[in-house]
């Protein structure tokens, strides 16, 4: 069973507002801890849960930002935005309340005080601290950096190396889609308010999705990566595309139970392996044929390597080192002992570097199957389209039973209207008879015969022994 970060978490909602208090954007965020902007977004957004050791790296990242929050200098003009002092102040209130039940507060550690907390912008290091850095001018209330998103050369976050076979696998053409969202500065100039004008729901009281939109969010999150993954495990585009989708329709006919699954995502990941990976794909026309291979010969020794490891091996290289999942993560997943799952990542690992030298290195190998994975154009099927084929799918095996069902009770109706209540024996054909004489009628009685056959019926008369029976 797998256990979360030692550190307490916000809620999804207080990591994005912390985020955006420290004017990172998901890019940003996701090179500290080590992971995508893709894993970054799915934390912030309740999707998924950080676990292993990228939650706790996660979590010490949120701390940090919470400590640069909590010592923060007043604006020169003393004037703050009404919504955004109302998100500091929220962001610290509730950061107070979640993060330091496990900690004791640091001696030196200043706080803001209740004056002063609506005119301060609690999310930033010293703003006037950057200006000096920048050259900016106090008075106009922003830097003279024109791209805020990636910051002066020493005010960008330094990208440490992944943890080796940790980092999620994913395109990277994901990376500008999901960071196309700015967030913007705030030290600008605004009127001074009293108190906030804005109020924060808590996660619980958000507006609730429709089960189209909370599964279509679901397949738009996970079903380009799954795609890509289930490319590395079977070697087949059609396969992998199929696989994916067989999964989500799935999904979609017991979307109650996947919504209240802890991690949506890897339920519908262990089944598209599942589905990919089935001995009975072997038996279908249409996969009996392998694909074309990459046309790049790395690529295509790569995935000669993936293929010739047995199914399980395969899975379990691909969850640890392409996906990141942990050990006790993986062998969840693949229904094994985390001792079993080392064994079979050890071998796999050695199977690997035994035909290709270079990547023998587990970050490496990492990156090579992000790179093979990306290379080939697969896009999967829009949500909607899943979501009306699954359901289309489940109408007709519906109707099948059901004709199924009604052919069956017809036949065994008239099965017992016309069979016999009992057992007649058939009549056999008659045959000559053959060595048997023929039976021959009497003639006529001639006189003495018929003077002998009167003696007889008067002396019957006499004897009342020999007719009648005496009483006793």
């Amino acid at each position: 069973m797998t256990q979360g970060p030692a550190m307490p978490l916000p809620p999804p909602k207080e990591r994005r507002r912390l985020r955006e208090a420290a004017s990172l954007t998901r890019a940003q965020l996701a090179s500290r801890v080590g992971v995508t902007s893709e894993t970054v977004r799915g934390w912030e957004t309740g999707r998924s849960t950080p676990r292993g050791r990228k939650g706790e790296k996660y979590a010490r990242v949120l701390d940090e930002l919470y400590e640069e929050a909590d010592v923060t200098t007043p604006q020169p003009d003393g004037e703050a935005h009404p919504v955004e002092a109302a998100q500091a102040s929220q962001v610290t209130r509730t950061a107070q309340s979640t993060s330091g039940r496990g900690r004791a507060s640091a001696p030196g550690r200043k706080r803001a005080s209740a004056g002063t907390g609506a005119g301060t912008d609690r999310g930033r290091v010293s703003t006037k601290d950057r200006r000096r850095a920048t050259g900016s001018d106090p008075g106009r209330g922003r830097t003279a950096t024109t791209d805020r998103s990636r910051g002066p050369a020493h005010e960008r976050p330094h990208s440490p190396p992944p943890d080796r076979g940790h980092t999620p696998l994913s395109g990277r053409a994901h990376h500008t889609a999901l960071d196309r969202g700015r967030v913007p500065t705030l030290d600008r100039r605004s009127a001074p308010v009293a108190r906030p004008t804005r109020t924060y729901l808590p996660d619980d009281a958000t507006t609730a999705l429709t089960p189209d939109q909370a599964f279509d969010a679901l397949y738009a999150f996970c079903a380009p990566a799954l795609v890509r993954q289930t490319y590395l495990l079977t070697g087949s585009r059609e396969l992998a595309r199929e696989s994916v989708e067989r999964a989500f329709q799935n999904a979609w006919q017991r979307w109650p139970e996947v919504a209240r699954d802890r991690d949506p995502a890897s339920w519908v990941r262990a089944l598209a392996y599942e589905c990919a990976l089935s001995p009975w794909q072997r038996l279908r026309p249409r996969y009996r044929h392998p694909e074309p291979p990459p046309s790049d010969p790395v690529d295509r020794a790569l995935m000669d390597t993936l293929l010739n490891l047995p199914p399980s091996y395969r899975r379990t290289l691909l969850l640890h080192d392409g996906v990141g999942l942990g050990l006790p993560e993986t062998a969840a997943e693949t229904e094994a002992s985390t001792r079993a799952a080392v064994n079979r990542l050890m071998h796999a690992r050695e199977t690997v570097a035994e035909r290709l030298p270079e990547l023998a290195d587990p970050e490496t190998l990492h990156w090579r199957l992000v790179e093979l994975a990306s290379t080939e154009r697969l896009r999967a099927a829009k949500p909607q389209v899943v979501r009306k084929g699954g359901e289309r799918r489940a109408r007709f095996w519906t109707r099948a039973a059901i004709a199924f069902t009604v052919a069956l009770i017809g036949t065994t109706a008239l099965t017992l209207r016309t069979a016999p209540t009992r057992y007649e024996p058939p009549v056999p054909q008659g045959e000559t008879v053959q060595g048997v004489p023929p039976p021959v009628a009497p003639g006529p009685l001639s006189e003495s015969e018929r003077e002998l056959r009167a003696k007889l019926r008067k002396q019957t008369q006499k004897g009342p022994e020999r007719l009648l029976p005496q009483p006793r």
